[in-house]
Order: C-alpha cells, then sequence, then structure tokens
C-alpha cells in the first residue's frame, strides 16, 4: 500500500549527519561503525529504503535551530538567525539537486500532488519519490515578512517552534506563549497561504496559534498524551480541537513517545516491548475521539535524532510501516480506513488546503 509519511528530516541526515542517502540503509550502517552515539549505525531510512517500503509521499524538512543551552546540542547548533538561514538554503540545494537527477519530484500544489499520486498507484516502481517541503522551528525566517519568500521559493510549511524556544515561540519542554513577533508570523503565513504544522508548539503557544492563525492546520507527528503523559504528546482537547479544524494528525514512530516512563538514552525497546502495536495505540486513540478514521495519519520522524535503539523493536527500517495495514485489519478497520490512514487522510487535507488558497 501507499504510505504518505508526514515527518522526515532527509536533509539534515544527510548534511549534519553525513549519510549518503543514496545507498541502502544495511551500507549507511556499515559506514557508522565505531562512531560514537547510540543512534550511529541504527539509521532506518534511505531512499532505496523508502522505495522499498513504497513512501512514496512524505513531508520533508528544514531543520536549523539557533544554539540554546542544555537543549538537544545534536541539532541546535547556530549562534544567529542569519546562519541558520543560510543552513536551511544548503538543505534546500540538496532536495533540488536530487529532483533534478529525478530521485525526488518536489510537489507544491495540489495539481502536482494528484499527479504523482496517481502515477505511484498505477506504477510506483518507475516514480520519483515525492516530497512536500516543511520548516521545523522557524530560526530561519529572519523576519514574518520573509514568510513570502519562503513561500515563493517552495516551503508550503512552518512549525514555529522545536525543543525549547524559538524567536517567535515557546516549544517542547517549555511554558509560554507566543513572544512578539510570532502573532505577525502566524498571520504573515496565513496571508499567503503557509500550512501550519502545530506539532512542537508549548500548550499555551498551541492555543494562541489557533486563536490567530485562521488556515489549514496539520500536526505531522504527534501522539496521544492519555497514552503517554508527557507535553509532547497532544492532549484529548487539543486533538478535539484539531479534529474541528479539520485537522490530521501524523503518529510518530519515537519510543519514547509510545509507551510510558521510557528514559531516553537509558530505556531500551526489549525491555519495555515496544511495537509497532503501540503505534496503532495511538492511531486508534485518535479515531476514536473522531469517531471516524479521517483525521489519523502517519508521520514517523524516523531518524530524528535516534535510531533502532529508539524505535519499535519489530522495525528495523522503515519499510516496515507496511506491518501496519496488517495491524489495523486485526483491530478491525476497513480496507478503505485503513488506506485513509496509510495516506489518503493526507490527500484530502493538501486537497482542501490547496484549493482553499485558490
Amino acid at each position: 500500500m501507499l504510505v504518505f509519511d508526514a515527518h522526515l528530516d532527509l536533509a539534515w541526515n544527510a548534511l549534519d549527519w553525513n549519510r549518503d542517502l543514496t545507498q541502502p540503509v544495511s551500507r549507511i550502517r556499515e559506514t557508522e561503525q565505531g562512531m560514537e552515539g547510540k543512534p550511529r549505525g541504527r539509521n532506518t531510512v534511505s531512499f532505496p529504503e523508502l522505495r522499498r517500503g513504497h513512501v512514496g509521499i512524505f513531508i520533508a524538512t528544514l531543520m536549523a535551530r539557533l544554539f540554546r543551552p542544555d537543549q538537544m546540542p545534536m541539532v541546535q547548533r547556530y549562534s544567529t538567525m542569519e546562519a541558520a538561514y543560510a543552513a536551511v538554503h544548503g538543505q534546500m540545494a540538496y532536495y533540488r539537486i536530487y529532483a533534478e537527477r529525478g530521485v525526488l519530484r518536489w510537489i507544491t500544489d495540489w495539481p502536482g500532488l494528484k499527479d504523482h499520486v496517481d502515477a505511484w498507484e498505477e506504477d510506483g516502481s518507475n516514480q520519483p519519490l515525492g516530497y512536500i517541503l516543511s520548516m521545523e522551528g522557524a530560526d530561519p525566517v529572519l523576519t514574518p515578512e520573509q514568510v513570502q519568500e519562503w513561500y515563493d521559493a517552495g516551503l508550503r510549511i512552518i512549525g514555529p517552534a522545536h525543543y525549547g524556544v524559538s524567536p517567535y515561540a515557546h516549544g517542547t519542554g517549555t511554558e509560554g506563549g507566543l513572544f512578539e513577533r510570532g502573532p505577525d508570523l502566524l498571520r504573515e503565513m496565513e496571508r499567503v497561504g503557509m500550512i501550519l504544522d502545530v506539532t512542537h508548539l508549548s500548550d499555551q503557544c498551541f492555543d494562541e496559534a489557533l486563536e490567530i492563525y485562521g488556515g489549514p492546520v496539520l500536526a505531522s507527528h504527534h501522539n496521544c498524551r492519555a497514552l503517554v503523559p508527557d507535553q509532547r504528546q497532544l492532549s484529548d482537547d487539543q486533538i478535539k480541537r484539531l479534529i474541528a479544524r479539520k485537522a490530521v494528525i501524523g503518529a510518530a514512530f519515537d519510543a519514547w513517545m509510545l509507551v510510558p516512563d521510557w528514559k531516553r538514552g537509558e530505556t531500551t525497546p526489549e525491555q519495555t516491548g515496544v511495537c509497532l502495536e503501540h503505534v496503532v495505540d495511538h492511531i486508534d486513540h485518535v479515531c476514536q475521539l473522531a469517531g471516524n478514521a479521517d483525521h489519523a495519519a502517519i508521520g514517523t520522524d524516523l531518524d530524528g535524532g535516534f535510531g533502532t535503539e529508539q524505535c519499535p523493536a519489530d522495525l528495523d527500517t522503515i519499510a516496515d510501516v507496511q506491518k501496519i495495514p496488517e495491524i489495523l485489519r486485526r483491530r478491525g478497520y476497513s480496507e478503505s480506513d485503513i488506506k485513509k490512514i496509510m495516506y489518503q487522510n493526507w490527500l484530502n487535507f493538501f486537497e482542501h488546503a490547496w484549493n482553499r488558497k485558490n
């Protein structure tokens, strides 16, 4: 079955982790043997593996965060917004190179997305991998007025914050609302047609953003607080508010978001028994709150700073996302609903979002 994955940090992996994504996952793991860092030699994503898993369309990120003491040093490294701006232009160039070579297809509008998916459904073996460009953490956006420049460059989604704080908003692990320029960023995003990703926003920022921003909203890689209590997760009330806004929520595969009491760097998948069934638990929780399967989807975040040491134990590479449909079948989901969860809900979302702008 075709898969639409709503969150992959591909360029960050290629540039910051120095991974050749044209190689099989097994080859990348070999080259990282002996390197420091738990995720080294444990990656799960590459272009061949995406194709093997029939992950034919995904949201690919730009990510360059300002340095914040004691906050994820592997991600937050730039001393100025200008440096972050320059860094993500390098990431954009990475995607562009492979689009020019026919490995990837850069999708920026509904006709392009529809044509791409139609081609994959007919014969995915001969098609490029399609991507929609998103920015995780708005640190590279120098001013709210620059949103138009980013949209014209092909960016279609912005998540204003990541871990800690950004220049515009409080994010994961912090308490507080939007900063002074945050409302203007959101208004400019709505004006140009940029989609808002609420993933990583603090609870207060989530509330404030939904009040200010009236455009299309998604949660690219988010799980459920009712199952795993943590501010990184969505509360039931937040999920219901997203459902009311016709949003789609992508289930993340990061183990600490799947089962409670996980300690990153200490807990192992074997200790907890975390598996793809737990991913489906979070998908099912969204469906139960919605009363249908129209708002739950996939947003793996695989290789988002972790590897198989922090993944479901029955996942070796991203190709194992193809195990999800059978789990859903065992739980009584119909084939039409499984298709929605695996890719159709994201297609419906972007059709509405992009035709709304037009």
